[in-house]
């Protein structure tokens, strides 16, 4: 008799396992394709581009513009401004918050900058003084 209760558990255990491995892969796909297959990368059909700002564009005032916007990863922002008045610098949340420009900074100066998104959090200012203090900073948040 306790050799059926052990190989009932062990039936159990078997079940739970491969239950959760199925969940888990669910998941996963869900997050990295939204269940289209495919994996993390995202085909170029499945991305979007975001004029920040929209008819504005990169200007004071953007800070609110990102947000209830779907962004996933591979989507693009472009950032439309004239050139010599704005930049477009990629920071870190602690820069983001502070204004600061590194020095080792990626940096934009077009005026018609495209910058694909990565999963996660993505911080951008214009690095000209005062710019970022009054308001002109993003933070984008891609599925």
């Amino acid at each position: 008799m306790a050799q059926g209760r052990e190989s009932s558990s062990s039936y159990c255990r078997l079940v739970l396992v491969v239950f959760l491995c199925v969940v888990v892969f669910a998941q996963g796909k869900e997050v990295a394709g939204g269940g289209g297959g495919g994996g993390a990368t995202v085909a170029a059909e499945d991305s979007r581009l975001w004029p920040v700002g929209d008819s504005a564009g990169w200007t004071f005032g953007v800070l609110g513009w990102p947000n209830y916007k779907p962004f996933k990863a591979g989507d693009v922002l472009l950032f439309s401004y004239q050139p010599g008045a704005h930049n477009v610098v990629q920071v870190s949340l602690t820069q983001y918050g502070m204004c600061e420009v590194p020095g080792n900074a990626t940096v934009w100066s077009s005026g018609d900058d495209r910058v694909t998104l990565e999963r996660g959090m993505s911080f951008f200012i214009c690095g000209f003084p005062g710019h970022c203090q009054n308001g002109m900073k993003i933070a984008v948040t891609a599925r």
